[in-house]
């Protein structure tokens, strides 16, 4: 069966930018006003639409999401250039917060007695060892694993420093707090914290009440928040920012997830908690109000670089399978923080800044109120399908999570054989394997940290896997969409299974042929999503999702996408090669090639996975103690 093409119409790109007003003198506003005030009895928005009803607010989600939409003609709007006398800085940092600083741990395992061994990399995924409990030690070691610079790299001009989690574009908007009870060494009484990953340290931000855990989590148990700062991806990408601060989002939930499993803890969501809530747990209320201009500018305004608060995760020993949480009372105590004495002011990260009004309208939109009724679930861990083992090198977990890169180029060479395809698939099914059940529920590592059913699936573009043949394929994580699947896509699609495919993973032949220069051209022409072993577009189940949940659902959609993206990381890893997230493709190109119409589906991330090319030029150095420039 012939590969399909793109049409014609699509052939000849243009950059259209668009150029900034400058602020010089009062400028009109929206009515929204992004108030981020710490008063207990002020709601989270002074916004007179904050009662619109939902189909309003998904209304907006959809605009925004259409109107940074990458097409042929046109890109989203964007800086002309790169506003290098005001890039961010990408360190948060609160001044006169006490600094507590975490342990290190070496990277490779070594036979020192005095070492604790990280477990194999690819064991988690089928059971998680014996928790730790919360000491200094274990959760130094969670940071490190998770959010802590990796690396710094030099080319002898300029320095720049790596993470544990990735980022669009190594700009880092996202943030964390922990929550925790008192730890030995490290605070004599439960407390909010900021991580530092500079200096892998924790700022104290609170000391909050001791009774606040044990009346509401299980022993052991201890938060982690994650926050957004909008104006670090805006710098560089302009009105499409939103979408790469959630991708991030995702990463750091994958990351956390991955990091807690070496450590025997689980991690779940506490989705029930609202915009108010969170924001009031790690302290967010400190930050000026800021008022949404109506159009794009440019200027000083510092209350620019607030944090949004996006979520927080409750990460517990595994096995502890029978707690509940009363969001209501829960909420109660979280809002009394506001009466809590915080230490520290945020830095500032830039002199001058750009504001891109779509964005902070957006995130007004999808703020999630308090939701007392939802019910907490934790499910019994399901392990993921095995059909390649040896395909993994023997790495250790902190070893693929440290030595993890994005890669800038692929080589066009490397090839991986079919059965390790499969098993990097397996890894990415939600509800793991060997249940009988079908994908659906978020069962298995990482994702069973999400809080709802699987929503997003992948298309991939297979052009150099040994004893598969090259075209499209899709991948089923939701078993319930695959019947409107196959009836909203192209009708010559043959939905079939690829030979040797495991029984337990729903992945389907599409159409055969070489398609890597569809690829490219779809992932806004880069070399790079045509010269891996594969490459992938993440595609959710879009609008119904957000009509039967609610506009809220919108940055989930790409936490989730996320969390599947730090996978493919990690795997690539494992089996000796690299991958690289895609946040530039042509979104409804890449619906046509489906034959998609609507929005009921759209295309949320991109990625592709294959053997790296080295830059010679640059050096790496150690992540700690780094090197004396920052950068």
């Amino acid at each position: 069966m012939p590969l399909l093409h793109l049409p014609s119409r699509f052939s000849s790109p243009s950059f259209p930018l668009i150029n900034l007003t400058t602020r010089k003198r009062p400028i009109s506003t929206t009515a929204i006003t992004m108030s981020l005030s710490s008063s207990p009895s002020q709601s989270v928005s002074n916004n007179p639409n904050e009662h619109k009803d939902t189909e309003n607010l998904i209304a907006q989600v959809l605009k925004y999401h259409n109107q940074t939409k990458h097409f042929f003609t046109n890109y989203a709007r964007g800086p002309r250039g790169l506003d290098w006398a005001n890039q961010p800085n990408p360190f948060r940092r609160y001044v006169s917060s006490p600094l507590l600083p975490l342990l290190h741990f070496p990277v490779e395992n070594t036979q020192d007695s005095t070492s604790v061994s990280a477990p194999l990399y690819h064991s988690l995924f089928m059971s998680l060892p014996s928790p730790k409990p919360i000491s200094k030690s274990s959760v130094s070691q969670l940071f490190y694993d998770s959010l802590a610079l990796s690396a710094w790299k030099t080319t002898g001009f300029s320095t720049w420093s790596l993470r544990a989690n990735p980022s669009s574009g190594n700009l880092h908007p996202t943030e964390a707090y922990i929550i925790s009870p008192a730890i030995d060494s490290v605070c004599d009484s439960a407390f909010v914290a900021h991580y530092a990953p500079k200096e892998h340290s924790l700022e104290l931000r609170a000391k909050i009440p001791d009774t606040f855990f044990p009346n509401f989590f299980p022993s052991n148990a201890f938060l982690i928040g994650v926050s957004s700062i909008f104006w670090r991806e805006a710098w560089k990408y302009g009105e499409r920012a939103f979408r790469y601060c959630n991708h991030d989002v995702g990463h750091a939930i994958g990351a956390i997830s991955l990091a807690a499993a070496e450590l025997g803890w689980d991690v779940k969501l506490l989705d029930g908690l609202g915009f108010k809530e969170l924001e009031r747990l790690m302290g967010l209320g400190i930050y000026q109000g800021f008022r949404i201009p109506d159009k794009p500018i440019k200027g000083k305004f510092p209350e620019i670089e607030f944090e949004h608060p996006d979520c927080v995760l409750v990460v517990f020993p595994n096995g502890v399978n029978d707690f509940n949480v009363n969001y209501k009372e829960l909420s109660l105590a979280i809002m009394e923080f506001g009466n809590l004495e915080w230490i520290g002011n945020p830095n500032s990260l830039s002199k001058e800044h750009a504001c891109w009004d779509v964005i902070y309208v957006t995130a007004e939109a999808v703020k999630k109120p308090l939701k007392i009724d939802d019910k907490f679930l934790v499910d019994k861990f399901q392990n993921s399908g095995v059909c390649s083992e040896g395909s993994y090198k023997g790495f250790s977990a902190r070893e693929i999570t440290r030595k993890r890169r994005s890669a800038a180029h692929m080589d066009g060479v490397t090839k991986i054989d079919r059965d390790t395809f499969y098993q990097i698939m397996l890894h990415c099914l939600p509800s793991g394997c060997g249940s009988g059940e079908k994908q659906k529920r978020q069962l298995a590592l990482p994702f069973r940290a999400l809080s709802w059913d699987a929503e997003v699936h992948a298309i991939l573009f297979v052009h150099g896997v040994v004893g598969l043949s090259k075209g499209l394929y899709f991948l089923v994580r939701n078993e319930d969409h695959l019947d409107e699947l196959k009836k909203v896509t192209r009708a010559e699609f043959k939905w079939e299974k690829p030979e040797g495919c495991p029984v337990d993973l729903p992945l389907y032949e599409l159409a055969r042929g070489d398609c890597q220069q569809i690829a490219k051209q779809l992932s806004c022409h880069q070399d790079i999503a045509s010269d891996g072993c594969f490459s992938l577009g993440i595609v959710a189940h879009f609008e119904p999702t957000l009509h039967s949940k609610g506009a809220w659902m919108y940055p989930r959609l790409f936490w989730e996408t996320g969390v599947l993206g730090q996978v493919l990381y990690l795997e690539a890893h494992a089996v000796g090669i690299s991958a690289t997230g895609i946040g530039c493709f042509f979104d409804d190109p890449v619906h046509e090639i489906l034959g998609l119409r609507g929005s009921n589906f759209q295309s949320l991330y991109h990625f592709t996975v294959g053997g790296p090319v080295l830059d010679k030029r640059i050096m790496s150095l150690p992540a700690y103690p780094g090197p004396s420039t920052d950068a």
